[in-house]
């Protein structure tokens, strides 16, 4: 797969994560492992990197002694998944195409 097709999934997947709260590393992976396989080396940086682009926030509270990171998405971070979701329409339409499903 092409990897910045991948990369913008993945992106896609961790806004979707938080797209009705925040929420911290560990709960995304478990929210996600139904649908995407994600591991924490590869979640971290799509975060900081979402972070980076201003499409979520971040903030730190204590847990459990421990402080913890909450990512909450940012008016730029859901415009960008209904983006992908108007995208992702026109893919899934170019792979009916190509496998000629729902063509017959």
């Amino acid at each position: 797969m092409d990897i910045q097709l991948k990369r913008g999934m993945l992106d896609a997947c961790v806004l979707a994560a938080i797209q009705d709260g925040e929420s911290y590393g560990y709960q995304m992976l478990k929210d996600m492992k139904p649908y995407v396989e994600l591991s924490e080396s590869t979640l971290y940086p799509i975060l900081r990197r979402l972070e980076a682009a201003r499409c979520l926030t971040v903030r730190t509270a204590e847990h459990n002694g421990r402080l913890r990171k909450y990512y909450a998405i940012t008016p730029l971070g859901l415009a960008r998944l209904e983006d992908f979701k108007r995208e992702w329409k026109e893919l899934l339409s170019i792979y009916r195409f190509v496998t000629k499903e729902g063509h017959e």
